[in-house]
């Protein structure tokens, strides 16, 4: 398990001991970087800054990862928006009552806590970032995945994998299949278990990530999804899945999320701002749209 998730690496090599070495870095890497964005660890650095409303001293990794995020929320136009948090808060509080409006939170309630949403109110100077509003709170999960799953690579890199698919949620490869062809992922469908979107090859260096609102609905009514919008504050209700195959499984990660957040008519000029990226998007009707490179 990784961040809340299940995990698995899989490896291929003629020494097994070697190979027992490199998960066991893996493991190691997987436990460092899990304390320092989970959001269920409460000693976790995210856990700290968002509990505190500032942090000190922030882990380098962090600060990497905030980094990568700056690019992405512009780019997207503020449709990524790591300050979502207590959103979801807000629905899962909302669903998790008897008898909850079957709408979803009220105009009021709502607007007070988009009032806390934003991440032009996040500030960062030197290694310390904090909040310039009162009750923010950030969450990683759109894109902490893919950068943990591109340390894991980078690992088992270090450590002379010649064959390696990592999935931590987003898949990244490293070198070709063992038979010497790309390794070939299935996209699965967001709604239908026993039907897949597309299968998609991923060669070496590349990684692929999908976000779909129904991974994480709050309610019966997949209209109520973990994919906010920032700006409205109700879950998006654009794509129905988007999955992104780039260079690093973070910028996949990220880019999913963002583009499974933004009207799909955006799609296209997020996309140009990530020329070796390519994303595949199921709409609402049930057909496949292509844009970029996949493969």
């Amino acid at each position: 398990m990784a961040l809340g998730g299940p995990a698995d690496v899989v490896l291929y090599h003629p020494d097994a001991a070697q190979a027992e070495q490199a998960l066991a870095e893996v493991t190691r890497e997987l436990a460092e970087l899990e304390a320092q964005f989970s959001l269920f660890l409460p000693d976790s650095a995210l856990s700290r800054l968002n509990r505190d409303g500032r942090l000190d001293a922030a882990p380098a990794a962090l600060l990497a990862l905030l980094g990568e995020i700056d690019s992405l929320h512009a780019h997207s136009g503020g449709a990524f928006d790591p300050t979502v948090q207590p959103l979801w808060q807000l629905y899962a509080e909302h669903f998790a009552r008897a008898g909850a409006e079957p709408t979803g939170p009220d105009a009021g309630t709502l607007a007070a806590v988009r009032a806390r949403v934003g991440y032009r109110h996040v500030q960062r100077h030197a290694r310390t970032v904090a909040f310039d509003r009162a009750d923010m709170a950030l969450t990683l999960n759109g894109i902490a995945q893919g950068f943990i799953t591109d340390r894991v690579r980078a690992r088992l890199a270090a450590a002379g994998m010649p064959h390696a698919l990592v999935n931590l949620g987003e898949y990244a490869a490293l070198g070709p299949h063992p038979d010497g062809g790309p390794w070939q992922i299935v996209v699965p469908h967001p709604v239908l278990p026993w039907r897949s979107v597309a299968r998609l090859p991923l060669t070496d260096g590349m990684a692929i990530a999908t976000s779909a609102g129904a991974g994480t609905p709050f309610s019966g009514d997949p209209a109520h999804h973990h994919l906010f919008d920032p700006q409205s504050g109700r879950s998006a209700d654009g794509w129905r899945s988007v999955s992104v195959v780039a260079p690093s499984a973070t910028l996949a990660d990220g880019l999913s999320t963002a583009l499974a957040v933004a009207p799909p008519a955006r799609t296209e000029a997020i996309l140009r701002h990530y020329p070796a990226a390519g994303a595949l998007a199921l709409d609402s009707a049930g057909q496949v749209r292509r844009f970029g490179t996949l493969g």
